[in-house]
């Protein structure tokens, strides 16, 4: 794997700058409910040194009845000079899943304007799993300047996304699981419909990853998407249940190349919500 600071970088990398003083790294461990598993709880018995815990539902619009969107401005800032993350620092993202949650906050950093961001590839179970240092202790924060400027085009709204369906002019791909797309599986979340977008394609995130939880290489990732029917040379917009399996799309994308691409924020959460918005299933 290439390690790339803007998007992913490896196990290795991240131990060789661990000690760098403008290095800040997040854990961004976060769980659907019958994964049964506690991020917060995970991050207090371990986690990479260092590391300072990103809680996604927290640092979100608590405005938004929709689950983790995306926050204002004002509360990313204050949250982020609260936890010591600032201007000039690198930014590197993991989970404890290996890659699940880690892309949302890396594609959120992206939104808010700062590039340099990077997923660990593999994640916590990596890192642990080859026998890096972890530690059980928060880190000593220190408030830091940070400037942001919000990149619109990187994110879509529910009427955004419905005329896109409508004109065809944009790709929809959806990360979630097959069954799932095709409506022949219940969404966890309840009172939601079943089925997809009309006109959107499904690529589970899942195909994007190999069995240890890393990305898979760049010439995988472009046939994974083109056997899907996506077209690269055109522009796409990713979605999922509620927004975070679907920055996984957005990071394999940017991996490969491909910068016209954008997420539903609101994703199936809010689609399937609205019984006045199509729903396709098969």
């Amino acid at each position: 794997m290439t390690d790339d600071p803007k998007t992913l970088v490896s196990t290795d990398w991240l131990a060789r700058h661990l000690d760098n003083p403008d290095l800040r790294v997040f854990d961004a461990s976060w769980y659907l409910p019958d994964m049964n598993r506690n991020a917060r709880a995970e991050y207090d018995r371990a986690h990479v040194p260092g590391a300072r815990f990103f809680d996604i539902d927290d640092i979100s619009d608590q405005r938004s009845e929709l689950p983790h969107m995306v926050p204002p401005v004002e509360k990313f800032m204050s949250r982020m000079r609260a936890m010591g993350v600032g201007d000039g620092h690198q930014v590197v993202v993991y989970d404890g899943a290996g890659l699940f949650s880690a892309a949302r906050v890396w594609w959120l950093l992206r939104l808010m304007g700062k590039t340099d961001v990077a997923v660990l590839d593999g994640g916590f179970p990596k890192w642990q799993s080859e026998g890096h240092p972890t530690e059980d202790e928060p880190p000593i924060l220190r408030d830091r300047h940070i400037t942001v400027s919000r990149q619109n085009h990187l994110v879509k709204d529910v009427t955004q996304v419905a005329a896109a369906s409508k004109l065809g002019d944009q790709q929809i791909v959806d990360a979630r699981a097959l069954g799932r797309f095709r409506g022949e599986e219940p969404e966890p979340r309840a009172g939601l419909r079943a089925g997809h977008i009309p006109g959107s394609t499904c690529v589970h995130y899942r195909r994007l990853l190999n069995e240890d939880g890393t990305m898979r290489s760049v010439p995988e990732l472009k046939s994974v998407f083109e056997t899907s029917g996506v077209d690269l040379s055109q522009p796409v917009i990713t979605s999922c249940g509620s927004g975070v399996t679907a920055a996984i799309l957005s990071l394999a994308l940017e991996r490969i190349g491909h910068r016209n691409h954008s997420l539903y924020d609101g994703s199936w959460a809010e689609w399937g919500m609205f019984s006045e918005l199509k729903v396709e299933t098969g």
